[in-house]
């Protein structure tokens, strides 16, 4: 691929070189067999006690100032709470919508699954076996 586009002398032992000192070149192009196939998620049989969480941003501004929505549902009922925040809250803030919006009415759930981990760093307490 690169001969297409560039000329180098000794090229080929050039890039081989470069790759054998790249330690991620080397975890990249790893000779281990794979893994194996992803494993589902357990799914309980009871309400709010595993729960995704989820964040929709980049709204229109509503009358009250808030332009994201933030979505918690039960993977078991499907029931979902839909919470309206400003994309610039943090995980404090965050922390307190979901005690006053969904802990009040469904207790601590044992798991809680989501796809923005950078909003979640600080951590909910999931505790209730």
């Amino acid at each position: 691929m690169l001969k297409e586009h560039y000329y180098l002398p000794r090229m080929r032992k050039t890039v081989q070189h470069v790759i054998r000192r790249c330690a991620t070149c080397q975890i990249a192009k790893s000779h281990l067999l794979p893994q194996g196939l992803y494993t589902p998620l357990p799914v309980y049989t009871v309400s709010w006690v595993d729960v995704s969480m989820n964040f929709i941003l980049g709204l229109p501004r509503t009358q009250r100032n808030k332009d994201s929505i933030f979505v918690v549902m039960d993977r078991f009922s499907n029931m979902a709470h839909f919470i309206a925040y400003n994309k610039t809250n943090d995980a404090t803030h965050i922390a307190k919508l979901y005690f006053k919006e969904v802990m009040r009415f469904h207790g601590i759930p044992y798991s809680i699954i989501s796809d923005i981990y950078q909003i979640l760093k600080f951590g909910f307490p999931c505790g209730r076996k």
